[in-house]
């Protein structure tokens, strides 16, 4: 997948689903390794720009990486046993595009800060999630439900 290729769930999909795509702006301070990583290993399809700014196809939502200082690193909270971090942001795909990010991540050697696992396995909210940061270390989360009906479920 290439920075000009469609993420796997696109704004189009978000938008038939009636769902309304969030917009996030997170700092960084190297747009080059932002579009790098966004748009290349994410495969996030880059949309307007300026030389302080950059706008991304994030799975279906627009995320926005300006050019600034950095977020520091958050404390974390301890959730089934992982240190997650406070402060983050990601998407939640499908399982099978979920478990292809996983395989290309890992392959382009990206240091996870919670390696891809099943969590909550056999509970309610049973899903698949991995951690890591971007160049500017802003933390993600990439997650997937093998029913996805169960998103929101207590």
């Amino acid at each position: 997948m290439t920075a000009n290729t469609p993420s796997p769930s696109s704004a189009t999909a978000v938008a038939a689903a009636g769902i309304p795509p969030f917009h996030l702006a997170v700092p960084v301070d190297d747009l080059a390794a932002a579009r790098r990583f966004y748009g290349g290993l994410m495969g996030c399809a880059e949309g307007r720009s300026s030389d302080r700014w950059v706008d991304f196809n994030f799975f279906g939502h627009q995320l926005v990486v300006h050019l600034g200082t950095p977020l520091s690193r958050p404390d974390t909270n301890m959730v089934d046993g992982e240190a997650v971090p406070g402060f983050h942001f990601g998407a939640v795909l499908g399982w099978d595009a979920w478990h292809a990010l996983a395989i290309r991540l890992a392959k382009a050697e990206v240091t996870f800060l919670i390696e891809p696992q099943i969590r909550f396995a056999g509970e309610v909210g049973e899903q698949a999630t991995m951690f890591f940061h971007d160049p500017a270390g802003n933390a993600l989360e990439i997650k997937a439900f093998r029913d996805p009906a169960q998103l929101f479920a207590t």
